[in-house]
């Protein structure tokens, strides 16, 4: 039982972390151990968005 249980926590971490949803939780324990209150989900996303327009990273040539 313990194969299936490693393999489905290895599944659940891969897709949180290829969805961004992992980023969330992270931002979300940052605001709480800061004391501050954090955006909304959507304002998140949208200033994420934001940022990878405004700063690519990756270049063609």
């Amino acid at each position: 039982m313990s194969v299936v249980r490693r393999w489905w926590a290895g599944l659940r971490w891969f897709v949180r972390e290829s969805t961004g949803e992992a980023r969330w939780d992270e931002y979300v324990a940052r605001c709480a151990a800061s004391g501050t209150v954090p955006m909304t989900r959507r304002a998140w996303e949208r200033h994420r968005a934001d940022q990878r327009e405004h700063s690519p990273q990756s270049r063609c040539c």
